[in-house]
């Protein structure tokens, strides 16, 4: 059984009001401060930590992402997270760079914050990362074209109903086993996209290193008639299994 208490007695002279109230003015405004301040620096810390905001100028991942589009990516990415079909933002500087604009990660604490503060008014922060899609994973045997034009990854072709409408999954072929710690990947857009396929020659084999991958796109929010997340498509569905 729980005791009401009276509550204590308070003398009519020293009962707090609003014209002389206990807390002083400028106390409850430094407070609410520190609060309003707590919560920017931990907004931030989440940008440039777990997540980030990126704005997307080239086509090459259409009709999935347009140009202007602005997207959420998940940063918090470990390697054995990454799933087929996953569309993912990494950093080009090694290979991709001198084909397209990107926003620059730079890996100092300073300049993580700076973008994740800047990136909140939706200001483009750089010129080195770039959107496309994962094919191939580590290990995968990646290859185009079958008897259909098809791409087939493992030996299974892929039904790619998410390429851009008339667009054919390559004009260039090539039967590649993605490396550990890499990945394969290819924009939307065939035609209009510089990727793995663009890089065959290099030293790095067209792959993309899976450090390299700032994070995976997981929403769109804007424009607002097309916010939503991003799930990978069913033409992986038998490739994961």
């Amino acid at each position: 059984m729980s005791t009401v208490l009276d509550p204590p007695k308070v003398a009519a002279g020293d009962a707090p009001s609003e014209a002389n109230p206990s807390v002083p003015s400028h106390r409850r405004w430094v407070a609410w401060l520190l609060v309003v301040g707590i919560l920017v620096v931990g907004y931030v810390l989440v940008r440039g930590f777990l997540a980030t905001s990126f704005v997307v100028a080239s086509t090459s991942m259409q009709p999935a992402i347009e140009p202007g589009d602005r997207i959420i990516v998940e940063r918090a990415l470990d390697d054995d997270e990454l799933r087929h079909g996953d569309i993912v933002v990494f950093d080009g500087t090694h290979g991709f760079a001198s084909l397209g604009r990107s926003p620059h990660q730079s890996e100092s604490i300073a300049a993580r914050m700076w973008a994740g503060t800047v990136a909140v008014f939706g200001v483009d922060v750089g010129e080195r990362d770039f959107v496309k899609r994962v094919v191939g994973l580590p290990g995968d045997r990646v290859v185009c074209c079958d008897d259909q034009g098809r791409v087939s990854v493992n030996g299974v072709a892929l039904t790619e109903s998410y390429l851009m409408p008339n667009e054919v999954p390559s004009d260039v072929t090539f039967d590649v086993v993605v490396p550990p710690e890499r990945v394969w990947v290819m924009g939307d857009n065939r035609s209009r996209s510089s990727d793995s396929r663009a890089h065959l020659g290099s030293p790095s084999g067209g792959m993309v290193f899976v450090d390299n991958i700032v994070g995976r796109a997981t929403v769109r929010y804007w424009p607002l008639s097309r916010a939503g997340g991003f799930t990978p498509p069913s033409a992986f569905t038998a490739v994961n299994r």
